[in-house]
């Protein structure tokens, strides 16, 4: 969380799950973007052998399923996220694809006990992935 920004920020939650983050400010600066869902567009074979007998809905809808989906642990904290292309070696990245983005919604973040009521919550309206209580997600 304190490495420049664009870094994979993985660590162990309650003992339970790994919880992916990407560093989002300069060196030395404690910042960083919780990645709580995504929605699952490929791979999805893998995705359910590592998670079970679970609904497509739920292969990577909250923060310890995307990483056990995705295998995420502790090995992959500090890869760079944001290398560009021709440059990707890391297993993970974030990468951009060509669809229209759509209307982004803003919430409480979820999750924690303190800044509870921070609209510090983003999320792509409409997406049935999205983690948390649904009348959250409207």
């Amino acid at each position: 969380m304190f490495a420049e920004h664009g870094r994979a920020y993985v660590y162990l939650a309650y003992g339970t799950a790994f919880m992916l983050n990407v560093s989002s400010e300069g060196a030395g600066v404690g910042a960083a973007v919780l990645i709580r869902a995504v929605a699952p567009e490929g791979g999805t074979a893998l995705m359910a052998a590592r998670r079970g007998d679970v609904i497509a809905r739920d292969l990577a809808r909250g923060p310890g399923r995307l990483t056990q989906a995705l295998g995420i642990d502790r090995e992959l904290d500090g890869i760079r996220l944001c290398a560009s292309p021709e440059r990707r070696i890391d297993p993970l990245f974030l990468g951009q694809d060509d669809c229209p983005v759509g209307e982004i919604g803003v919430s409480p973040r979820i999750g924690i006990t303190k800044g509870v009521d921070l609209p510090l919550r983003f999320f792509l309206r409409g997406s049935r992935f999205l983690s948390g209580p649904t009348w959250l997600n409207a």
